[in-house]
């Protein structure tokens, strides 16, 4: 005698006893997965609880304080702490994919300071990554502020891993930034690229 009409048997017996009870048993199972579904809706977060406590934004006052960002006629004289911007020391940072270098330099162009990832103790492939850029930029924020200087320009010139990373770093130090300038050099007519690999 298999299991199947073991079953069958005794449901049989069961409805025969009492009809109601056999309704019962066909129904439970749906029963279950009402109640589960209402367990699971219950659990689930509200539909609204990511935006609470978000800040909300006005773009229109936004877009009136950029005009504010951009350079004008009155900014080489306009004071930053107490100095003229086109007296503020500058800090250049030379990114390249090996290494990263940082010097500061008084409004004349005197260098007075002068750091890399390499001088840092970064040795090999580890001088190009942006760590070695930001702990170069923390040490020589903390030699420019003994120096006196709290507020910079900074000038980024290359391409590499260090470039975002430096300027963190020159803020994590302690510096206040007040203009960032991307000196890179773009070559309008670059030498030829090399011919095609033939495979």
């Amino acid at each position: 005698m298999s299991l199947k009409t073991a079953l069958l048997g005794a449901l049989r017996h069961v409805q025969r006893i009492n009809p109601l009870q056999a309704s019962s048993i066909h129904t439970a199972a749906s029963l279950r997965k009402a109640e589960d579904r209402k367990e699971m809706r219950a659990s689930l977060p509200a539909k609204d609880e990511g935006t609470i406590g978000e800040r909300v934004v006005d773009i229109d006052t936004l877009i009136n304080r950029k005009a504010h960002f951009f350079p004008d006629a009155n900014t080489a004289t306009q004071l930053f702490n107490g100095m003229p911007f086109n007296e503020l020391p500058i800090c250049n940072i030379r990114v390249s994919p090996n290494n990263t270098i940082i010097s500061v330099t008084d409004y004349k162009g005197v260098l007075r300071l002068i750091r890399s990832c390499g001088i840092e103790g970064f040795k090999n492939t580890r001088k190009g990554t942006n760590i070695a850029a930001q702990a170069t930029a923390v040490s020589i924020s903390s030699k420019a502020i003994e120096l006196g200087w709290k507020t910079v320009r900074v000038k980024v010139r290359g391409l590499g891993p260090g470039r975002m990373s430096a300027i963190k770093g020159l803020q994590m130090g302690g510096l206040n930034i007040v203009s960032i300038t991307d000196n890179t050099p773009v070559s309008f007519n670059p030498p030829r690229p090399r011919k095609q690999r033939s495979l």
